[in-house]
């Protein structure tokens, strides 16, 4: 039984089929700055790095840290 806590920097992009799209980062710095998201996506989208089911990655939606904790109530017996 254990805590455990991640983080997560989730980049969420529009698609050309009108669709979104995300990416998530594990364990972004503590000092990420709105800024320093903002250039990695619009490089993303610029470069057209990445091809979806929907189509070229066409602008930014959302940028969010996602912290989360796991508190594990059971492990199961080793046998």
């Amino acid at each position: 039984m254990a805590i455990t806590t991640n983080k997560v920097l989730r980049l969420t992009f529009t698609t050309a089929g009108g669709k979104t799209y995300s990416i998530n980062i594990p364990d972004p710095k503590e000092d990420l700055q709105k800024a320093e998201a903002e250039a990695v996506m619009d490089t993303i989208v610029q470069k057209n790095i990445f091809f979806t089911s929907s189509g070229a990655l066409t602008g930014k939606r959302d940028i969010r840290v996602i912290d989360t904790t796991t508190n594990d109530l059971y492990d199961p017996p080793q046998i």
